[in-house]
């Protein structure tokens, strides 16, 4: 994923309101508000002072020109903008880079399935097989190299996981899939400290036969890309 222009530079201020950032562009930029397309708690993320960046858009009609897109955390570039995730697992998915999810005729994106909910993907197979795929975005780090999910309670998370159990239990594959938004992660766990509900509801759907794929990603400032396998440890 290309980002459609270059980047703008500057200091966090401060994180609020969840959705909204305070930052200091640098060149004499002078001080703005970001939206922050992140509803997490952005633990470790959002230290005043951290250099970021941002894109900026052209739409007269946006109530805020600038959305925050990377963070530097911990010596590294790290995406924090969880409207991307379903994009670049997308194009991991096209490009054959998450394997046991290869071979599939046609992917379709936010359709409907479950209980009045919509599936991130559905793979499909030249057979009519359905694979019904969840993504979440993961950008925790709290011990060097292992990256954590959640970094907040997420019940919605957990409804996810019951729903996917029950596309297994109706005949069809499920699979959760995991992006790791930051290059200095190898593995990956659940934060059964943070959200010991999501945790527990993970572990019964994979007893119920959901399977788990994490994979990481290449951050850049012209752009971000799934390409390296992530070891789930849970």
């Amino acid at each position: 994923m290309k980002f459609s222009a270059p980047l703008v530079s500057g200091r966090l201020v401060k994180r609020y309101k969840r959705f909204l950032a305070d930052v200091l562009l640098d060149d004499n930029g002078g001080a703005i508000t970001a939206h922050c397309a992140n509803p997490g708690s952005m633990l470790g993320l959002k230290e005043p002072g951290s250099r970021v960046w941002l894109s900026a858009s052209d739409n007269p009609k946006r109530k805020l020109k600038y959305s925050w897109e990377v963070i530097e955390a911990d010596g590294a570039l790290v995406g924090i903008n969880t409207a991307h995730p379903n994009k670049l697992v997308e194009e991991a998915l096209e490009a054959g880079r998450i394997a046991g999810l290869t071979g599939y005729q046609t992917l379709r994106r936010e359709v409907k399935y479950g209980k009045n909910s919509r599936i991130d993907i559905l793979l499909e197979g030249a057979d009519g097989a359905k694979t019904y795929v969840e993504v979440k975005n993961v950008h925790l780090m709290r011990k060097a190299g292992l990256a954590e999910f959640p970094d907040s309670v997420t019940a919605r998370g957990a409804k996810h996981l019951v729903e996917l159990g029950d596309m297994v239990a109706e005949g069809h594959r499920a699979a959760m899939v995991f992006l790791v938004q930051r290059p200095d992660c190898s593995r990956m766990s659940l934060a059964d400290d943070i959200d010991p509900a999501y945790a527990a509801a993970f572990a019964e759907a994979r007893r119920a036969g959901v399977e788990a794929f994490a994979i990481g990603c290449d951050v850049r400032l012209d752009g971000i890309d799934a390409v390296k396998p992530v070891e789930i440890i849970a």
